[in-house]
């Protein structure tokens, strides 16, 4: 039998017993064996010539599906049970509430910096808390299928101003998670990275195997993580995929006093009348994906099989500047209004647009929201902008 040791580790008793066991302490098995736990309370096979038939039998335990879900060569869907972090957040809850809608067992973890509770459906099993509380992460984990890892802070002008804070949130809560996932013996990992970790790139659009080069401690944060995930993942043979998600916009999108994002900051401005407000000469590109495009991606990454250790990019893989993004909004919305050039703002890096080959080999990934679209969509469903 397997019984949850006080490590959170599982003991194979020969005799059928469930005792506890020591650190170190050797396990002889039905079937003859040995295991021995470490000083972290992992399990490890003992043998001189015969393979570990534990091994087996795990492995048999993890290519298994739930019952009641459907799985085919492409992944699987129905019923799975999963947790996500920042899932009361822009992305976070429209995921929730997508995953929720299509049958399965949705339970989030947020501290509600950013999120906000009402968001998501009230059949949402939603718990308070911070990433880095490993305890209540087991808990949370228990019986879960797959994590899907939001939780960050992710502004990139206030990164400048808090690198410390970034690096507690973003790496060590990324470490909690994973070592928690590890405890707690969850299956796939879906991590929710940034276009950010590719800084300045000479040749657009960008693949993944691109040299990076981020440019502030949000976009460090994002790169130190991705190690850490595909490290950790490796170590202990968690299914890990990383998806680098661009600019994503949608309603709901937060719109906060400062260093709010540009899209919502732009329709902001158009809708009250007022000018908009463009850092730099407005050249500079950007690729920007509507909401539902990327939550399609994140559904198809917990699911899709063979991907374990997948960095793909999720954006339109079109490219658009700044100042053709503000003048689509004034047609869309029907207002015309002043474009302010603050040249000496901080303007980014000059271009950056997602290359999707990988991804749509991957996950058969198709963006289908065009920016047109997309920003009728948002006027439509956020009544910050609906006046128009």
């Amino acid at each position: 039998m397997l019984v949850p040791r006080t490590s959170g580790a599982l003991v194979p008793r020969a005799s059928g017993a469930l005792v506890p066991r020591a650190s170190g302490a050797l396990v002889p098995l039905k079937f003859g064996a040995l295991t021995q736990s470490d000083s972290h309370g992992n399990l490890r096979c003992v043998f001189r010539r015969s393979p570990c038939m534990l091994t087996t039998i795990f492995q048999a335990a993890y290519n298994s599906c739930a019952p009641g879900r459907h799985c085919t060569a492409g992944g699987c869907a129905g019923q799975m049970k999963v947790l996500i972090t920042g899932g009361a957040g822009f992305l976070g809850s429209a995921l929730a509430n997508r995953l929720l809608a299509e049958g399965n067992h949705v339970r989030v973890l947020d501290d509600l910096s950013a999120g906000e509770r009402q968001r998501l459906d009230p059949r949402v099993a939603f718990s308070g808390g911070d990433i880095r509380d490993v305890p209540k992460l087991w808990t949370l984990l228990r019986g879960v299928d797959c994590v899907y890892h939001l939780a960050a802070r992710v502004s990139v002008p206030e990164s400048i101003l808090y690198p410390v804070d970034y690096n507690a949130v973003n790496v060590g809560g990324t470490v909690s998670l994973l070592t928690a996932t590890r405890d707690a013996q969850v299956k796939r990992l879906v991590f929710a990275s940034s276009g950010a970790v590719y800084g300045e790139q000479e040749q657009q659009p960008v693949r993944e195997d691109a040299i990076l080069h981020p440019a502030t401690p949000y976009a460090v944060s994002k790169t130190a993580s991705e190690q850490y995930v595909l490290a950790i993942g490796e170590l202990w043979g968690i299914e890990t995929v990383i998806l680098r998600i661009f600019n994503a916009y949608g309603p709901g999108q937060p719109l906060p006093p400062s260093h709010a994002p540009v899209v919502p900051r732009f329709l902001n401005q158009v809708v009250s009348g007022g000018s908009i407000v463009l850092l730099g000469d407005g050249s500079q590109t950007r690729d920007f994906v509507y909401i539902d495009d990327v939550v399609e991606a994140l559904v198809r990454a917990g699911q899709a099989r063979g991907i374990n250790s997948s960095i793909l990019n999720i954006g339109s893989g079109i490219e658009v500047s700044i100042t053709d993004l503000a003048n689509t909004i004034m047609q869309v919305t029907g207002n015309r209004v002043d474009c302010l050039y603050r040249g000496e703002g901080e303007a980014g890096v000059s271009r950056l647009v997602a290359d999707l080959t990988l991804s749509r080999e991957k996950l058969g990934y198709q963006p289908k929201t065009t920016l047109t679209e997309g920003l009728r969509l948002t006027i439509m469903r956020d009544p910050r902008f609906s006046a128009t």
